[in-house]
């Protein structure tokens, strides 16, 4: 049964960022599976049931939830000129009290990388984040070798912060990572964010 829903929508110039629906399924496994080489260096090893319509509901449910909490906002980016895929963001871990932070994930399907999507798809949710949900601070990490993701948050206005040793199993081991961040009142240098 579905809990009840907040709707989570954000639109930016090409992009409709939404929650995920059972009705995406077919959709997402076949860009997950057409971009798993592009995908797997960078993402936690695979669960055997990963590409399948029973993990995929199970995500779906978690979207939901995690929305109707407060303690995620999952989304898809969807390219409005033709409702296509293009991949997904995820803010999540949020903490409120005194912290009013939340930790940043993405992924874009290997025929999209690179076009500016993803960083379209970093503001929208950066812009959200700041001002609907009132949060203060962004976290993001990457592996120190992703070249790509480390330029696509700087361009978005994150700043690097550190090092995280063995901070999460990627492909099958501990990896260390690097961290970065971005302030709603950035002191740090412009961030041209919210």
């Amino acid at each position: 049964m579905f809990l009840p829903r907040r709707k989570t929508r954000i639109e930016t110039e090409r992009l409709t960022l939404r929650q995920p629906q059972l009705s995406d399924f077919r959709e997402w496994s076949a860009l997950r599976e057409q971009s798993a080489d592009f995908l797997v260096p960078w993402e936690p090893q695979w669960a055997s049931d990963h590409l399948s319509r029973k993990g995929f509901t199970n995500r779906v449910y978690w979207a939901q939830r995690s929305i109707s909490a407060g303690s995620a906002v999952p989304l898809f980016l969807i390219r409005r000129e033709d409702e296509v895929l293009l991949g997904a963001i995820t803010l999540d871990n949020i903490r409120r009290g005194p912290a009013q932070s939340g930790t940043l994930g993405y992924w874009v399907g290997a025929p999209f990388a690179r076009q500016g999507y993803m960083r379209e798809a970093i503001s929208g949710i950066v812009h959200h984040a700041f001002e609907r949900l009132d949060l203060s601070r962004l976290e993001a990490a990457c592996l120190p070798e992703n070249q790509a993701s480390r330029r696509l948050l700087e361009k978005c206005g994150f700043k690097y912060e550190g090092v995280a040793q063995s901070y999460l199993q990627i492909n099958g081991r501990w990896r260390t990572h690097v961290l970065y961040a971005a302030l709603r009142a950035d002191r740090r240098g412009r961030t041209g964010i919210g």
